[in-house]
Formats: structure tokens, C-alpha cells, sequence
């Protein structure tokens, strides 16, 4: 089944509570909700809505070059043009059904063709000849059950993130935007401000002459310099949910990334899209050390004598910082942010006893999300250890 998008001059129907999935969903699993939505009228005029535990699958687009998206749903979704969905028959199990089509997501990338501009795309009759081994409906379902459970617990994890961060972000609000920081009633208010407050350019508060610079551009990194091991390159689309996200994630080999040395991450860095969704961002710990900020995205280094990195990082994201980048993103099709952009761009800096009192409470934070990442990261990579095996069979349920 096919897709579609709604009319966007029709703002009524991107009022709704019908999540609308696009190929950007598709890097995860499950699809629970998306960031827009719209309404049964869109669906009907120019959509199409498929109930939970449907599987969908990219068709179209840019990630078809590196990986075949297909994930399944948890709720009633509509979905565009670039997707397609399953309808089952009643002797196939749906979930079953997304562990096949993801055990041989190699193979089906590799028959897309080309498309315009660049893109790939899946034609309806080459993935419907795609030949998928099926058993008795009760072996499907002990199969996906036995699958199930890992990407359950890969789940439980991403909820218990989203809150640690979401803890993390409501105590940067309360103490530096709606300014009840520990001692607020103490302390004089001059011009609007804290006393000791101040608001400061990007390019005051991070290091001297590369402090914020672009990932290379086409011309350094091409897509024959990309391998299945190696250093890995932070792309717009890895960045989710305030990290970065190992799934699909491009590399390249260490010799290419000396060469490229001066694009190397270091602890303390945020790395920030700069194509289409802005504000999409992620903090660089000691395990992203070393990576690659790569094209599409630019690399801010803060000075830590000027402010403290933690506190730099959630900056970004107040309303007032992060409204002020979006206004002066450019593109008429496409928001694009460049260095200079950004070297002007104000933030709030509090004093210094408070940036690290903050970043104190929230560090323990972020230690815990990270040691949840890399045990999903192990959870996936045995899944996917275990999927081809059960699949043919070598492993009996």
C-alpha cells in the first residue's frame, strides 16, 4: 500500500492527532509517534491510515543508499509517499513479517535503482518478488517472540533515557529560564539580568579560530572513502534525541579520518545539524571522542575558561537561543545554518558557581543515558547476531 502527503496549504489538517511517518521516522524499530500529525480528514484526502502492527517500509530516498528502513507500528499511523506498508495475509505474522524483511535489509538495499536528484528508490515489483522463508504461523510467532524480547528491553531502556533527559532539561529551565536557581531570591537584578549574568556571542564563548567550523565538504569526503568498519561520522541523521545514534551510522577508515583530523571530535564538543531539522544536537562524551563531525553538520568546541561545555551544550537549547538560531537558518526549500551564522548568535551565561553546581546534578544524568545507549548498542548487536540464524532455520525454537 501506498502513501501520501496532505496539502500543506491546508494548515486544518496538520491540527490533528494522527502521527503522519516519514522516511526521517524510519530509523527506528517501532513507531510509537512522530513529530507531526494530522487529522482523519488529511489521511482521507491525501494519506492513508494503517492500523498497529502494520510493517513499513522506505522506498524512496536518500538513506536507500546506505540501508533499507522498515520498522513496525505500535498505533494508527498515515504514512508518505516515500514508504509502503504490508497488509498481511492470515497465515503470516506481522512481526514476524519486519524480522524477515530486517534480516535480509542488505539484499533488499541493494535493488534500488536510481531516482532524481541523487536519490534511490525500490520499485513495488522488485520488492514484491523479494522471496522470504515462511514457516508455520506458530513457529512466526515464537521467532518474533524470541526477537521481541531484546527489542523490548531496547525499549524499557529508551524510556528510562527520555526521562533521565527530560529531569536533566527541566532543571535547566528552572534555574536559567524561569531563573529559580538556588539563591534567586538573594540576588539583585541588573538590566534584566541576574547580577554576573551575561548574554554572549558563540564565537566568544568557544575556542580561538576553530571553535565552530562545518564537517567536510563533498569534495574531502566522497562516498567511496565510506566502509563497514571504522572511525565513525556523525551525519544530521544521527543525531536523535540529544545523541548520537550508532544504528546506521556511516565510517570511514582511520587512515581517511588523520587526513581529516581537524574534523575530529573531542569531549566537550557539540556537534549540531545544520540541514533541514534544525536544532538537532548531541553532547560528545569520552565514547564519541575521536568520531568525525561529517557533512551536514557543524562541530562547536566551547572554551571551557569562558564556560562550562555541559552547560554550552543545554544552552543551545533554550527557547531564546534556539528561537534566534531557527530565525537566521537560510533556505527557501531546505533551513541551512552555516559557521558564521552561528558565531553571532547570544547565550545566556550564568555565573560561574551555578554553571557548575548545574552541571554537577546533570553529569550523573548523562553518565546513566550513555551506559543505557551502549547497552542497547550490545542488545541490537546480539539481536541481530541471533536474526539471520533464526531465520534459516539453524537455530531451532
Amino acid at each position: 500500500m501506498s502513501g501520501g502527503t496532505p496539502s500543506k496549504a491546508n494548515p486544518a489538517y496538520w491540527e490533528g492527532d494522527i502521527p503522519w511517518v516519514s522516511s526521517r521516522e524510519m530509523d527506528q524499530d517501532r513507531i510509537a509517534d512522530t513529530p507531526l500529525h494530522i487529522t482523519s480528514d488529511a489521511a482521507e484526502a491525501g494519506s492513508r491510515l494503517v492500523p498497529p502492527g502494520t510493517v513499513l517500509a522506505v522506498v524512496r530516498g536518500m538513506s536507500l543508499a546506505k540501508e533499507f528502513r522498515v520498522a513496525i507500528t505500535q498505533r494508527q499511523v498515515a504514512f508518505n509517499q516515500d514508504l509502503k506498508a504490508f497488509a498481511c495475509l492470515p497465515d503470516v505474522d506481522a512481526v514476524f513479517l519486519f524480522y524477515a524483511l530486517l534480516a535480509r535489509r542488505e539484499y533488499i538495499r541493494d535493488l534500488a535503482t536510481e531516482a532524481s536528484h541523487g536519490t534511490k528508490k525500490l520499485e513495488t515489483d522488485v520488492l514484491a518478488a523479494v522471496e522470504i522463508k515462511v514457516p508455520d504461523v506458530s513457529i512466526q510467532k515464537r521467532i518474533a517472540g524470541i526477537l521481541s524480547a531484546y527489542d523490548d528491553l531496547i525499549e524499557n531502556n529508551r524510556r528510562r533515557m527520555a526521562l533521565l533527559e527530560q529531569a536533566a532539561r527541566l532543571l535547566y529551565e528552572e534555574w536559567f529560564v524561569r531563573l529559580r536557581f538556588p539563591g534567586h531570591e538573594r540576588t539583585r537584578i541588573v538590566d534584566g539580568l541576574p547580577e554576573g549574568w551575561e548574554r554572549v556571542p558563540l564565537a566568544a564563548l568557544c575556542a580561538p579560530d576553530d571553535g565552530i567550523q562545518t564537517g567536510p565538504f563533498g569534495s574531502q569526503l566522497h562516498q567511496s572513502d565510506y566502509c563497514d568498519e571504522g572511525v565513525p561520522v556523525v551525519m544530521p541523521k544521527d543525531l536523535v534525541a540529544y545523541r548520537v545514534a550508532l544504528d546506521g551510522i556511516a565510517r570511514i577508515p582511520e587512515p581517511t579520518a588523520q587526513k581529516l583530523c581537524r574534523h575530529r571530535l573531542a569531549v566537550g564538543d557539540t556537534v549540531y545539524g545544520r540541514r533541514g531539522d534544525i536544532g538537532r544536537r548531541a553532547f560528545v562524551s569520552h565514547r564519541q571522542a575521536g568520531w568525525l563531525c561529517g557533512t551536514g553538520c557543524l562541530r562547536l568546541r566551547p572554551n571551557p575558561m569562558a564556560i562550562q561545555p555541559r552547560y554550552f551544550f543545554d544552552g543551545l537549547g533554550s527557547p531564546e537561543t534556539a528561537g534566534t538560531i531557527a530565525n537566521r537558518a537560510k533556505g527557501a526549500t531546505m533551513p541551512n545554518l552555516n559557521a558564521a551564522v552561528l558565531r553571532s548568535v547570544p547565550l545566556l551565561v550564568a555565573a560561574r558557581h551555578l554553571q557548575e553546581r548545574y552541571v554537577a546534578q546533570v553529569e550523573n544524568t548523562s553518565e546513566q543515558v550513555d551506559a543505557l545507549e551502549a547497552q542497547n548498542h550490545r542488545l541490537r548487536a546480539a539481536r541481530d547476531l541471533l536474526l539471520p540464524r533464526l531465520m534459516s532455520g539453524e537455530v531451532e525454537v
